[in-house]
């Protein structure tokens, strides 16, 4: 199999509403970044991949204006996932393997401010059962705490430490949205449920945001970055499409993906989990097996910024930047899709 590894990453900063702006000039500022990042112009892409929703922006091939991002001539090789940006990288990542191309660019974007998120969630909730019900990502959510929570597994404290570790770490990141200082005590005190048992430091903000990721091959990848994150392992699995039908305080189909990918295989030093309730960050760690010895989402994560459609691809860009700044030499990287962890993508990885 051939060595594939994250040579670049670039992002917008996170934000509740963003400047009034189409798709197209979301991302050129992104994708300029990122190819200058390793010396590489729009001919050098042998492949490229986005993912967002169409049923977001509200109007059918959305994508297409994106590409308009695009050098415009010759034509170029493209496809499109209607998920988040990390499941494009997985299809990168399987077009990379077929061996007669050396590079990818993965593309992501995402504008929450369009409408109702918690409300247009509710669409991936089964047609006959559950959408009639008006279930909402944050009550959802708040279903699967008030299980971990009678199942003994956690409390109400702990969200809250998660929460103010996720807004430290936020502090120095430049591109997270939710920033400045507070405490435990503070959360439980002063703010109000918005559903029991969350309140909203435990929920993630709404942003708009975009992001884009450079894979590179072999020899190719050590030729444009000094410390490139190889992607030693990558896999994804889902789980039952009705939330009785599974335990909302545990996630096997993490474990499954966690497992042939790699993660136990080693020391893990970092891991980007894209947690958007502060509880779903205790569910993967147990599930990936992570001890208090790794540093969990150093980047702040989807607590402190959580653009639709691309926090995902972000986790795998930031984990990527502590490998190729030399900070660490091996690292976790994940992605949530659907309510309540249903689908999940994990990847490992290393420096060489």
């Amino acid at each position: 199999m051939r060595d594939i590894a994250i040579v670049a990453f670039s992002q917008l900063p996170s934000e509740r509403r963003a400047a009034p702006r189409e798709e197209a000039e979301m991302l050129q500022p992104i994708i300029a970044e990122a190819l200058s990042q390793v010396g590489l112009t729009h001919d050098d892409v042998g492949f490229t991949v986005s993912g967002s929703s169409d049923y977001l922006i509200g109007r059918p091939f959305s994508f297409v204006y994106a590409v308009d991002g695009l050098k415009a001539w010759p034509p170029i090789r493209e496809s499109h996932v209607e998920m988040d940006g990390a499941f494009a990288l997985y299809e990168a990542w399987v077009r990379l393997l077929k061996g007669d191309i050396d590079v990818a660019l993965v593309l992501a974007f995402g504008k929450g401010s369009l409408g109702p998120i918690p409300d247009i969630m509710n669409i991936q909730n089964d047609p006959y059962y559950v959408q009639p019900l008006g279930l909402d990502a944050i009550s959802a959510a708040a279903l699967q705490a008030r299980a971990l929570i009678d199942a003994g597994k956690a409390t109400e404290r702990d969200f809250a430490d998660i929460a103010v570790r996720s807004r430290r770490d936020a502090m120095q990141n430049p591109n997270a949205q939710v920033k400045g200082e507070f405490d435990a005590k503070t959360i439980l005190k002063d703010e109000p449920y918005i559903s029991s048992p969350l309140r909203k430091s435990f929920c993630p903000p709404v942003t708009d945001g975009a992001a884009a990721v450079i894979l590179a091959s072999g020899d190719k990848a050590r030729s444009l970055c000094k410390h490139p994150a190889f992607i030693r392992g990558i896999d994804h699995r889902v789980e039952a499409h009705s939330l009785g039908m599974r335990d909302l305080t545990s996630s096997p189909s993490t474990r499954l993906a966690g497992e042939p990918a790699g993660v136990g295989k080693g020391n893990v030093v970092v891991a980007e989990l894209h947690a958007p309730f502060a509880h779903q960050e205790i569910i993967l760690k147990e599930a990936l097996g992570l001890d208090a010895s790794v540093r969990i989402n150093p980047s702040g994560g989807a607590l402190a910024a959580n653009s639709i459609m691309t926090a995902g691809l972000i986790r795998f860009g930031e984990a990527a930047a502590r490998i190729m700044d030399g900070s660490a030499k091996r690292a976790v990287a994940h992605c949530t899709s659907g309510p309540c962890l249903q689908q999940n993508l994990v990847a490992v990885l290393e420096a060489e």
